[in-house]
């Protein structure tokens, strides 16, 4: 499969030598000796190890290398991966480690430097800062490949200093720049922010999205997470306006192990995007070269061709994305979806580990919301989750008020929600409420993947239970859990930074899968929940979300009061 042509051509041997490629065309005979190993994929295809252009790896809630673990069998080779959550958690020493790790994986995991740590300042207060300086200085280590998803898009409109500084160390790096634009405005705010340098984005979810950035010179990353569906949509813009696909690239974003373990990683995107009318190799190219070129590493990598590295796919069912075996810098890593190779585990120091400071013992009287003086009934701002999407609305809701207390509305949909103060021990408890769980039992569920800052997350429909489970993660150094009536359902531990287990993700698959099933007893049937209860503190993307400085919303980038 010739990404660089555009064609499937018959016949075709490959030389490899030193983890490259030395030859590929329609006879290697010449370069076959005493030592030589042949292997006969006669019948099949050979295509390209397949990029992820933008992903988290925290999202995946395993380290990096069991992240690899999980994805080589599924044909994925190169990893361009933004480790902002463990930055908000542990600053500039959190990106290094992930870095130092990533360098001594057997496939390539090249890492983006954060940018925006906090992601919103002044809205919310995370574990650490990074300034210009640590981008200037992270841009002199060997395994950053450019500056991660610049995600304060007001920022960058309005020539921040801040921002400015970090998109200038990097093009004078010679580096990627990395974007976020989550506004639906494609006037002049998007112009403005193409003008301050971001090359990419990956928040589009409608057609005209995807092509209004490719108009403007990015790159147009179309995302299939475990609870982003967002390839559908725009990939019309290819499909049925006719823009050049060239410009655009597929990736994952967020995905959490249960997905890597039972659907795929990027061999699920590739199979979707075909599956929404793409050609095979078209859709190939946007998995491999593509990614490759928008990061200035088409001569090392995403094509079978000379001279790069010898990542490639023998796949035997092309539109299915059927992968036989996968071979990384020339040695085959797995086989029939099992992995050959063994990966020693990278061991992270206790400074990773104990980061969730509650600072004491939560109550359910922390999480009562007092109703202004005399009301029987108030009207109250609701966080509105939207399935399979990022975006949340922002919602009103009519609530009863007990015993001078503003009480939930069950049969409405309407939960408590509450973001606990972790990093510091502050004791800090800020109350809200959410629509779209659908929890219909007394629960609670609390999780100290929160993003962007990574405090804690607790929705609930009883207060008891939503102590019980913030009080749980204190005790388990972070992870996510579920309770109902005093009782814990289920429990994934993330000692690493409150954001990442230390087991193998089919191990944390299956205790995520628990995790699935105890939502779903309690009344939720949306796709992928608990994504959707990680990102309801992502204070970058609109509507409307929570944060330990209040009700954020984030259409206006202000706070706002809970009553209406």
């Amino acid at each position: 499969v010739n990404v660089h042509s555009g064609e499937i051509i018959p016949g075709t041997d490959l030389a490899i030598v030193a983890g490259r490629f030395a030859y590929c065309g329609p006879n290697a005979s010449y370069a076959i000796g005493k030592g030589t190993k042949v292997v006969d994929a006669g019948g099949r295809y050979l295509v390209p190890g397949l990029c992820d252009a933008h992903m988290h790896v925290e999202s995946g809630m395993v380290t990096v290398t069991e992240f690899c673990r999980a994805v080589i069998p599924h044909g994925t080779t190169s990893m361009f991966v933004d480790p902002h959550e463990i930055a908000n958690v542990l600053g500039l020493e959190g990106v290094r480690l992930m870095h130092d790790e990533a360098m001594a994986m057997p496939v390539n995991v090249h890492v983006q430097m954060p940018s925006c740590v906090p992601s919103a300042p002044g809205l919310e207060n995370a574990g650490a800062a990074l300034r210009v300086a640590d981008v200037a200085e992270a841009m002199s280590w060997e395994n950053i490949i450019g500056l991660g998803e610049v995600m304060n898009f007001p920022g960058v409109i309005a020539n921040d200093p801040v921002m400015a500084g970090e998109i200038a160390e990097t093009v004078k790096a010679g580096k990627t720049v990395g974007g976020h634009y989550a506004s639906r405005d494609l006037g002049l705010p998007f112009h403005g922010y193409v003008a301050g340098g971001p090359e990419d984005d990956h928040e589009g979810t409608r057609v005209e999205d995807a092509i209004a950035r490719v108009r403007q010179g990015m790159k147009a990353m179309l995302r299939l997470g475990s609870a982003w569906y967002d390839v559908a949509t725009q990939i019309k813009a290819v499909t049925e306006e006719g823009i050049d696909p060239r410009n655009f690239i597929l990736c994952t974003d967020d995905s959490h192990s249960g997905t890597l373990v039972h659907d795929g990683h990027m061999d699920r995107v590739v199979r979707h995007a075909i599956a929404q009318g793409l050609k095979p190799v078209t859709a190939i190219q946007m998995a491999t070269l593509n990614t490759a070129q928008h990061f200035r590493l088409e001569r090392e990598l995403g094509s079978i061709a000379p001279g790069r590295l010898a990542d490639f796919l023998i796949v035997s069912d092309l539109a299915e994305m059927k992968i036989d075996e996968v071979y990384g810098r020339g040695a085959r890593l797995a086989k029939g979806g099992k992995l050959e190779i063994d990966i020693p585990a990278y061991d992270y120091p206790k400074s990773a580990r104990n980061t969730v400071k509650l600072g004491r013992k939560l109550k359910a009287a922390d999480f009562d919301v007092p109703a202004p003086k005399g009301a029987t009934e108030v009207k109250v701002r609701v966080i509105g989750v939207i399935e399979n999407q990022a975006p949340t609305r922002a919602l009103e809701a009519e609530l009863p008020v007990e015993k001078g207390l503003v009480a939930m509305d069950r049969r409405n949909d309407v939960c408590q929600i509450a973001l606990v103060e972790r990093h510091r021990g502050t004791g800090g408890v800020t109350n809200g409420f959410v629509s779209g769980f659908g929890y219909m039992q007394d629960c609670a569920m609390a999780s100290t993947v929160a993003h962007d800052s990574h405090h804690m997350i607790v929705v609930g429909t009883d207060k008891d239970d939503m102590a019980k489970a913030a009080n749980r993660l204190g005790q388990v150094g972070g992870g996510v859990v579920m309770f109902s009536k005093g009782k814990e359902l289920a429990l994934v531990e993330m000692p690493i930074a409150g954001l990442m287990s230390d087991e193998r993700a089919e191990i944390v698959a299956a205790k995520a899968e628990k995790l699935t099933e105890a939502m779903r007893a309690m009344g939720c049937s949306l796709n992928n929940a608990y994504m959707q209860h990680s990102l309801l503190a992502l204070v970058v993307i609109p509507e409307l979300r929570i944060s330990d400085v209040g009700i954020i919303d984030v259409t206006k980038f202000e706070k706002v009061d809970l009553f209406v």
